[in-house]
């Protein structure tokens, strides 16, 4: 279960986005919101990448007194990813494959899965927005993640991978993992949906 509490984050003092409280059973959840509203700000805080203030809690484990065994169960994929133009799919995909614990097969059938297999050895630089995506997806689904956040997911995305994505969520969350996505596309029609909310008016509403 997620649990957030109290929580509010502030840039330069404004106040953001603010939850008083929210309880997520394991499930697919659907964040919606206009541009700037919160949402990526929202899923940086769950995945711990930015401070905010309050608490989130993950299968009773605190972002902020247990930072390692909460980041260990939660993987995140980017709106529009970037990595170091000289790194290629192989460099990050074998340093984040063996931090998440996957062994080489894992690996293998996950980039495989989203054609990362065809630029492997390229270097980023060299790569479409629709490659960094996948790239970025790939990343997501490595290891033995609890929760996956996708930010975005289905955007610079060609129609067969789009398909083979909602394919790994059903997968990956017939196997108990939760998974948070914002997306301006309907994704209702692909995937039966734990719970729908709204990024509005600096708060989280149930839909």
């Amino acid at each position: 279960m997620l649990l957030i509490r109290d929580f509010a984050k502030r840039y330069d003092g404004t106040l953001v986005l603010a939850i008083d409280r929210l309880e997520l059973s394991p499930g697919i959840y659907w964040i919606k919101g206009e541009n700037g509203s919160g949402k990526s700000t929202l899923f940086k805080c769950i995945a711990g990448l930015v401070p905010f203030e309050g608490s989130i809690e993950f299968e009773k484990t605190n972002v902020v007194t247990q930072p390692v065994p909460y980041r260990s169960m939660i993987n995140f994929a980017e709106a529009e990813p970037l990595y170091p133009d000289f790194l290629t799919a192989k460099d990050l995909i074998r340093f984040i494959g063996n931090i998440r614990g996957s062994n080489d097969e894992e690996m293998q059938i996950v980039t495989r899965h989203f054609g990362v297999d065809h630029f492997y050895e390229k270097a980023c630089g060299t790569y479409s927005s629709g490659m960094l995506k996948k790239l970025s997806l790939t990343l997501a689904f490595l290891g033995k993640p609890r929760l996956i956040i996708l930010d975005e997911p289905l955007i610079t995305l060609d129609e067969q991978t789009r398909l083979k994505l909602v394919e790994l969520i059903r997968q990956f969350h017939s196997a108990g993992v939760t998974f948070l996505i914002s997306s301006h596309q309907l994704i209702e029609h692909n995937l039966e949906l734990s719970g729908v909310f709204e990024v509005k008016q600096k708060a989280l509403h149930r839909v």
